[in-house]
């Protein structure tokens, strides 16, 4: 069966949306902003004992960063550019951290000069670039998670390390003149285990302990990350399930008296706030005796749907047809054989779809428009419209 609309969004703004852009040509991405601050509120109320640092990453639009400045809200940066952005808005340095473990010297000292004073790491180049280049900083240590079976989008590997190296990095930044500030994970983007951040809280509770005991460091803060779910096809707990484990596992593990604890939310907050509207290129078959046919839409993967790569996430589509269905293999618009978006995962599409009608991707709010390719065969970046 085809999606039920009213699981993802209101009958009335996707209406709405759909009015909006009628007379739009396709692709691009609507933002419905009250959504936003619907989801910011619902995560404020279900933690209210911790910092937002809102992931800039998951969509920096001008429109967006305002509304989150005028909630109070903090930022989560990784590059020179997201800095400058956030910081012509009149946002205070103070409230930013440069999160990104990634990062050339001269882009520290850029952020340290411009007065952000809280920087992540993971390895000791890194800190003795930061102990250079922002001397006297809050440093905190990024280490890993085993989050990667079980999010939709994984992101460790890449970042942290092992507990016994985070141990050792604080170490070498107290002796370097850095203040040793906290301990960070991520359990991986889109992540539907909820256990996966106990695993990873009872991992941060022996290195506070240990680094308390055997060096005299009293480490001041846990960053938990992101994770927190959108509303896609594949579906995770309500934010109040979460919200409650977590607490519980802190509690468990550091009694009523917390650290402060820091949530860098960027898809739970976007993610239900984005309407992508297509169009329908073609239809084919691959041969007479195909089972399925190919829909091929003016959106892909380099036009906003990376995302779709190993089809981790899988949006809810809507196109308003209605009749017979038939499960279709989804492509987008470009010359490229990689630009397959659905062949394994078979949405179900209705049979009177035809060329020229609307497909809705429902739930893309974040990390569309800022994957989108600048001109991938001369297709312009991904427009969004902000309403």
């Amino acid at each position: 069966m085809p999606i039920q609309l009213e699981e993802y969004m209101s009958r009335e703004t996707f209406e709405r949306i759909r009015t909006f852009s009628d007379d739009k040509e396709t692709p691009f991405l609507v933002i419905d902003t009250a959504t936003i601050i619907d989801r910011l509120e619902k995560l404020i109320t279900a933690f209210p004992y911790a910092s937002i640092y809102y992931a800039v990453k998951a969509n920096p639009a001008i429109e967006i960063l305002t509304m989150l400045r005028d909630k109070n809200v903090n930022f989560d940066i990784a590059s020179v550019y997201e800095l400058d952005r956030v910081l012509s808005l009149g946002i205070s340095p103070d409230k930013i951290s440069y999160g990104n473990t990634i990062k050339k010297s001269k882009d520290v000292r850029y952020f340290y000069q411009k007065g952000v004073r809280m920087f992540a790491t993971d390895s000791e180049a890194d800190i003795r670039n930061i102990a250079r280049a922002a001397p006297g900083s809050k440093i905190y240590v990024r280490i890993l998670s085993e989050g990667t079976l079980t999010a939709d989008w994984p992101l460790s590997r890449k970042f942290g390390c092992q507990a016994d190296m985070a141990m050792d990095l604080i170490i070498l930044a107290k002796d370097l003149g850095l203040i040793p500030y906290g301990i960070s994970f991520h359990v991986g983007s889109q992540q539907r285990d909820i256990g996966a951040w106990d695993a990873a809280i009872g991992k941060v509770k022996v290195i506070f302990e240990r680094l308390q005991e055997e060096d005299g460091i009293e480490l001041k803060m846990i960053n938990l990350g992101g994770g927190f779910p959108a509303n896609y096809i594949t579906k995770a707990n309500d934010l109040s399930t979460y919200a409650q484990e977590i607490t519980r596992f802190l509690k468990e593990g550091f009694g009523e008296n917390l650290p402060q604890i820091i949530l860098e939310p960027g898809r739970s907050i976007m993610g239900d706030a984005g309407v992508l509207v297509s169009e329908v290129v073609l239809i084919s078959r691959k041969s007479r005796t195909a089972l399925n046919r190919w829909i091929y839409t003016d959106v892909g993967k380099f036009s906003g749907l990376i995302e779709t790569l190993g089809e981790a996430i899988k949006y809810p589509l809507f196109t308003g047809k209605k009749g017979e269905v038939e499960e279709v293999i989804i492509a987008g618009p470009t010359c490229d054989s990689a630009d397959i978006l659905y062949e394994d995962y078979k949405y179900k599409l209705p049979l009177n779809l035809a060329i020229s009608d609307r497909i809705y991707w429902l739930s893309t709010g974040a990390y569309t428009n800022t994957y989108s390719a600048i001109e991938f065969n001369g297709f312009p970046p991904l427009k969004s419209y902000f309403i």
